[in-house]
Parts: structure tokens; C-alpha cells; sequence
């Protein structure tokens, strides 16, 4: 079964400390999904059309985790501490293999 992923990049962050604020909750409501971040952070270099802003790359066991991840009471209680405190963009991809 494939992998899936979330790509988020924080098109601006307004409120650092809502942000922060997040970072503590997403990772433990996300944890019973299996998620493992592989990456997050601002990119080393952006190319073509790229946008030098925060990106966070997940990777769940399967679709229905990572949906099922985005869709739990624990992760919508994250995003509510979030609030206003950034705007994203954030897509839930299936992998390759």
C-alpha cells in the first residue's frame, strides 16, 4: 500500500507564538495516524517559480491515515490554537509506491 503525504507551506506566519503553540499539539494528535515528519522548516534553495517560505513534509502509512490524521478532534484542536496565526496551504498527497 502507499505512503501519503502532507505538503504544507506557510504562505505567512503572523503570530510566532500561535505557531508554536501548534508545533507542541499537531505532532501528538497526529501520532496515533504514524506520522513521521521528514522534513520542515525554510528551504535551502527555490527554483523556478518557488517561494522562499516554511515548508513541512509528512509521511503517514497510508491515505486513509493521513486523512483520518487531518480529519481527528486532536489535530482540528491544533489548528484551532493556530488560528489566524499563519496562513497555509496544506495538500494531502498519495505516494508513488
Amino acid at each position: 500500500m502507499p505512503k501519503a503525504y502532507w505538503v504544507v507551506t506557510y504562505r505567512e506566519i503572523k503570530d510566532p507564538a500561535k505557531l508554536a503553540a501548534y508545533a507542541k499539539l499537531a505532532p501528538e494528535a497526529l501520532k496515533p495516524y504514524g506520522v513521521r515528519y521528514l522534513c520542515r522548516g525554510m528551504p535551502e534553495a527555490v527554483y523556478e517559480h518557488g517561494i522562499k517560505e516554511r515548508v513541512v513534509v509528512s509521511e503517514f502509512p497510508s491515505l486513509e491515515q493521513a486523512i483520518a490524521g487531518h480529519d481527528c478532534p486532536a489535530y482540528a484542536k491544533a489548528v484551532e490554537v493556530l488560528g489566524d496565526g499563519a496562513v497555509r496551504d496544506l495538500r494531502i498527497m498519495q505516494g508513488l509506491e
